[in-house]
């Protein structure tokens, strides 16, 4: 009521019909009836538009969440998944945010040419001063994409070996044997080799002496093989038997005996060290030799027993160097 009559009062005095100010009012009224009749109905459907899609991309993100935490057992898979979800979710709510906005200036009647304009100029510089940059984030979200590994994976790259322990859009961090921790730029990722998918392959090189019989160390390190298989330590952690191929090669007194044991991913270490310690108790039980490069296997001992057996025949002494005289020679003489 009391707005309603200082109106009135401003009506009938300075803001009068006819007026410069009243003329001012008048337009004002004019501009405030055509932006509700034809540019705040755009104006609503734009919001409602933007509120829709931002609702729909958070449920998209949230679902990718969930169902990753559902199905996958890795915890640096659920990791790399809610990383690329993030990265999904603050992407598209800039583009929404920037598209809608761009509508709503364009709407008001703003000149979005400059505005624009600047932007670009504003991008190639920021592109050309961080290049680096760009291409460390561009190849970080194709590693998460195309799911090349995970943290917890034990990989080879850019000539590093290691688990991974954390990955971000700009670098992954590896940690080697020794405890030595990299920063590995993603764009310096070229190559990946992940140890830690599918399966693992161990080959184990048994060196035992020439004199051993071939066929019993193949029953001996057959036999090893399969309890270290069927163990219930180790029985979870083969994909298949293991193979033992032969004689693979002759190396002096020495044969070599290869074995293959396939297991899952990194899990080879401990059958490996389980198989070694068997052998080595069970070559002691069966009196057999283990193979060395510097023992020497002779067949012919008792051949050669005839001649050793015989006196040396005493060699005649050899005259001392030093009494002999010097003979001198005429180099142009005839004789």
């Amino acid at each position: 009521m009391h707005s309603f009559v200082f109106l009135f009062a401003a009506r009938m005095g300075l803001f009068a019909e006819g007026r410069f100010m009243g003329r001012v009012l008048d337009g004002w009224g004019d501009d405030a009836q055509e932006f509700v009749r034809s540019k705040l109905p755009h104006l609503v459907v734009i919001a409602a538009i933007a509120f829709v899609l931002i609702r729909l991309l958070h449920l998209v993100t949230f679902h990718m969440i969930r169902v990753a935490e559902r199905h996958s057992p890795s915890p640096g898979h659920i990791a790399q998944v809610k990383t690329l979800s993030g990265i999904m979710r603050n992407a598209g709510l800039a583009i929404i945010w920037l598209i809608a906005g761009m509508q709503f200036l364009d709407t008001l009647g703003v000149n979005l040419a400059p505005l624009l304009a600047s932007a670009g100029i504003a991008g190639i510089a920021i592109g050309l001063a961080a290049q680096n940059i760009v291409k460390d984030v561009l190849n970080g979200i194709l590693i998460l994409i195309e799911d090349q590994f995970n943290v917890g994976d034990t990989v080879r790259l850019a000539g590093l070996t290691g688990v991974v322990e954390a990955m971000t859009l700009r670098k992954t961090t590896v940690r080697d044997g020794d405890g030595t921790l990299y920063i590995v730029p993603n764009s310096q990722i070229t190559t990946v080799a992940n140890q830690s998918v599918g399966y693992s392959v161990a080959t184990i090189n048994v060196s035992v002496d020439f004199s051993a019989n071939p066929d019993q160390v193949l029953e001996l390190l057959k036999a090893i093989a399969m309890e270290i298989r069927n163990s219930d330590e180790f029985r979870e952690v083969f994909v298949a038997d293991p193979q033992i191929l032969g004689v693979d090669a002759i190396k002096g007194s020495e044969l070599i005996f290869p074995v293959v044991f396939k297991t899952l991913a990194t899990r080879q270490y401990a059958p490996v060290r389980e198989f070694r310690r068997r052998v080595r108790l069970a070559l002691e039980e069966h009196h057999l030799l283990p193979g060395s490069p510097y023992r020497v296997f002779n067949t012919f001992l008792d051949a050669g027993a005839d001649d050793r057996s015989q006196p040396a025949a005493e060699a005649a002494p050899q005259p001392d160097p030093t009494m002999l005289k010097s003979q001198e020679s005429n180099p142009f003489a005839s004789e």
